[in-house]
Formats: C-alpha cells, structure tokens, sequence
C-alpha cells in the first residue's frame, strides 16, 4: 500500500470562499402571459411559470427540463417559444460551467479532503465512505473519517477508524500524533497507545528488513 499523502494544512485567514451566485434578473417581459382568449395554453404557461421558479432558485437541471418540455409538447405557442429558448440557453450554459462530480476512488478522496480542510465535514464523510464502498481498505479514506469523527468530539468511533487506517498503513500513526483534527483525542491513553503500538510494529518491520537485506 502506497504511503498516506498528507493533507494539507488548511487556511486561517485566506481561506477561499465557495464562489457566490448571481440572482438572475428576470425582465418584466419574461413573465408567462395570462391564458386569455388565443393566447398560450394553461398547460403551457404552467410549464414556463415551472421553469422560471426553477431558474431563479438556481435549479438549473429542473429549470432546462421544464423549458425543454415546453418546446417539444407545445411547438405552437410561439408567444412562449423564443423565451423559452433563451432561458434554456442560459441553463445549460450554466451546466456545463458547473465542476464536474468526482468519479474516481481518488478523485472522491481529493474531493473529501478539500472538503474537511473547508470545514464541510459532512461532505466529507459522505465522499470518504463513497470511497470505502469501492475499496474497503482504502487508507487515507478511513484516516479521513477519523478525522471528522474526532472534529465532533465521538472519540471511540475516531480511534476505530484510526485503528482501520493503521492496520492499512502504519506510518499514518506520525501524520496523526501531529494532526490538528485529532486535537480531542491526545489526552486520551488509547490514542497515545494505539500510535505507539503502530509506531513500535512499523520500526520493528524497518529492523527485520534490513537485517534481512545486509545477510
């Protein structure tokens, strides 16, 4: 198993900022007309009305599929069409500038350690068992979980984890003797004994291997 990469240390002061979303002006001429008499249908001002509301909360997903809808199953309102397009344009415009989710077992656990070093440790916690589901003794994974659970001051279920990530790769007991996220848990005996017996078996392996190597 390849060594744990260390996580890098997060920022205090200029830490970055999840980049702000404009409010999408809506003129007053994109408002769907009332159905009056040869006017658009209330199916079809219902779907516009739908795409709209979807639009202005961000939903860009919702907000194409409504506008999409509208221009396949009413090809005759023309009075909502050309709208219609323009805010679809702008949807999927938005979508393909969004960040694409990770796929990868690697990119899932570079995704989750940036989340934790933001502060989002639910994120986190979510991509790192997302990561397990793939590769059960996936390192840096099970040492991330026991850094959120430590972060929450659940001291047993941090050290089982701790525990799991060392059994994987027992030089991690040097990154984690050092790790701010493990604050809570260095007055703790089990911690301290846990990294000790880590630290004791992993030199132990160092010895046999280079007496092995100078025969």
């Amino acid at each position: 198993m390849a060594k744990i990469s260390r996580r890098p240390e997060r920022a205090t002061a200029g830490r970055r900022e999840s980049p702000k979303v404009a409010k999408i002006p809506v003129p007053a001429s994109a408002a769907a007309p009332s159905e009056v008499a040869g006017g658009p249908s209330r199916a079809a001002v219902g779907l516009f009305q739908r795409g709209m509301e979807a639009l202005q909360r961000h939903r860009y997903a919702a907000a194409a599929a409504a506008f999409r809808s509208l221009l396949d199953d009413f090809p005759a309102e023309r009075a909502l069409l050309d709208r219609a397009r323009v805010y679809l344009e702008l949807c999927e415009r938005e979508l393909r500038s969004q960040p694409q989710k990770p796929t990868t077992a690697e990119e899932r656990v570079t995704a989750a350690t940036a989340a934790l070093n933001d502060g989002r440790d639910d994120e986190a916690e979510q991509l790192a068992h997302s990561v397990l589901d793939d590769a059960p003794d996936h390192d840096l994974a099970l040492y991330l979980l026991a850094a959120v659970h430590a972060r929450r001051g659940e001291a047993g279920v941090a050290l089982e984890w701790l525990a799991r990530a060392l059994e994987v790769s027992p030089d991690v007991s040097a990154q984690a003797r050092h790790d701010v996220d493990f604050k809570s848990l260095r007055d703790l005996a089990d911690f301290r004994q846990l990294l000790d017996a880590s630290f004791s078996a992993q030199s132990g392996a160092r010895r046999r291997s280079a007496t092995s190597s100078e025969r």
